[in-house]
């Protein structure tokens, strides 16, 4: 079951950032300068070219689907006004809140920066209670349901998702956030039902599925390599979806071996899945990029390229040492608590590989959402954005030494409170698992501080002072053959018995 978190959600109108520069058409832009020119004046010609721009989008006047969110989501008032402006073109009056998001997201595709779609739903929500104003307590409420729903389709309908979310766990994690009280049961059990009998999904392009139909064909004939996609991940949760930057300086490349030790969740990885597979490993920005040829700036990623992507924000790679098997070992915990193994040439490569990867998770990893909403009982891991902090260095650090010392005291107190041995094996797993957690997240954060401290992206960059494994990025030479898998059958390693099920709480990794 992947771990979600809501309280983020509520307070997602309220967020702050630099407003983005227009790139769309020139038309577009003419009446945003209009607009921010009247906005400090209190006049009415800003209104009504808020109306004019949510009309057109509305109609697809000379936009696309794929336009309209661009323009809801910005963070600047002229962008509020058209979000309110175009919002009024849906009437929800009578409907519930899942039939009207199907309906919303039937009118445009819901693209764009996690923030830009966060803002999106903050005004779909607004609308919404106005609508209804007598069904749900408060329009955070409803805004909280949204991102619910949004969260518990991913985790329902997403890809390598584990255990899915039951109907009780989706109850049990939004207690307490009525204004307090609890939602309706039988209000949050057809929320359920509905999300899970038919997959939250929005509009698309005409053009855009053409293209995508055609090229795809043109390339199985002409055996060409599938065109790149912008985002890796489900495109089903605004949250969790990792951007792919072309652009993205690349900090380490060289070829390793990887090993698929768990999946998401720490779910037990198939037998027939664990084997090593040689790659052209890339790390660009914040994604870890496993490619079958080596790296080649102007050569466009493929959809199996991407597929073997690894982000790397809010990880933390360690040497395996309780991995005997094979030298040079270094082990990889991602935000979702998959564990990979890679195996480089040599230790100095392996060390390389290990710096390189925590400090880009140092510098670039957003700070993370607030604790998940849930019962008192039981425990899930808060939600870890992947989008790139928007923090200085100086910030980032103090953002690193706040979580630590907060995790830190977590950690003590949940332990001088250990489980009566008289509680269920349910609830004392529970209390393990926490621990479990904490433990992680205090050698994660420890790690982040000292590298910010050491220099942080002057390290990246190859500046002097850093640790040896973080100078200049150069490539690696290929691995020997004779490091590839061998096909005898061999003992489980201690290592596999530990780290497959991270989350579960009498199987507890080794962190180094």
């Amino acid at each position: 079951m992947a771990s979600w978190c809501l309280s983020c959600c509520c307070n997602a109108g309220l967020k702050t950032a630099q407003p983005e520069a227009h790139s769309e058409m020139g038309s577009t832009e003419i009446l945003e300068k209009e607009a921010s020119e009247s906005l400090s004046n209190g006049t009415s010609s800003n209104i009504e070219a808020a109306k004019r721009l949510a009309k057109r989008l509305y109609q697809l006047d000379r936009f696309k689907r794929s336009d309209v969110a661009k323009h809801l989501g910005k963070n600047n008032e002229f962008s509020k006004l058209v979000a309110e402006e175009y919002l009024k073109f849906f009437d929800f009056t009578g409907m519930t809140l899942d039939q009207s998001l199907r309906y919303f997201f039937k009118a445009f595709s819901l693209v764009g920066e996690t923030q830009e779609r966060e803002r999106v739903l903050v005004h779909f929500s607004n609308r919404y209670f106005y609508c209804n104003p007598d069904t749900i307590a408060s329009q955070d409420g409803v805004h909280c349901l949204t991102c619910a729903m949004m969260l518990l389709n991913t985790d329902l309908h997403g890809h390598n998702i584990g255990k899915k979310m039951t109907c009780q766990e989706f109850i049990a994690n939004l207690q307490g956030v009525d204004e307090g009280g609890d939602f309706s049961k039988d209000l949050l059990k057809a929320l359920y039902n509905s999300i899970k009998n038919e997959k939250l999904e929005w509009a698309v392009d005409d053009e855009e599925k053409k293209k995508s139909v055609s090229e795809g064909t043109d390339e199985k004939a002409n055996g060409t390599h599938p065109k790149t996609i912008s985002r890796i991940g489900s495109t089903t949760n605004p949250f969790l979806d990792i951007p792919h930057d072309p652009n993205a300086a690349v900090y380490k490349s060289g070829f390793l071996a990887r090993k698929i030790h768990a999946d998401m969740d720490g779910k037990k990885t198939p037998r027939g899945k664990r084997g090593w597979k040689t790659f052209y490993a890339v790390l660009k920005g914040t994604v870890l990029y496993l490619q079958k040829d080596e790296y080649k700036p102007e050569k466009a990623l493929s959809e199996e390229d991407l597929k073997n992507a690894v982000s790397v924000h809010h990880a933390l790679a360690s040497q395996a040492t309780d991995y005997e098997k094979k030298p040079n070992v270094l082990k990889l915990k991602t935000a979702d608590w998959r564990v990979l193994l890679f195996q480089a040439q040599s230790p100095e490569e392996m060390q390389g590989w290990i710096n390189k990867i925590n400090c880009v998770a140092a510098v670039f990893s957003a700070p993370p959402f607030p604790a998940a909403i849930g019962s008192q009982k039981k425990f899930s891991r808060p939600l870890l954005p992947a989008t790139t902090t928007k923090l200085s260095q100086e910030e980032q650090l103090k953002s690193h030494e706040t979580k630590l010392r907060q995790i830190t005291t977590e950690l003590a107190e949940h332990r001088s409170y250990p489980p009566d041995k008289k509680l269920k094996a349910k609830e004392v797993d529970e209390y393990k698992l926490k621990d479990h957690y904490l433990e992680f997240e205090k050698t994660r954060y420890e790690m982040y501080v000292r590298l910010l401290k050491e220099g942080g992206l002057e390290l990246l960059s190859g500046g002097s002072g850093g640790p040896a494994g973080l100078k200049k990025s150069h490539s690696s030479p290929s691995l020997n053959p004779d490091t590839s898998p061998v096909t005898a059958k061999v003992k489980r390693n201690v290592s596999e018995r530990k780290d497959h099920r991270p989350g579960t709480p009498s199987i507890k990794q080794k962190v180094t």
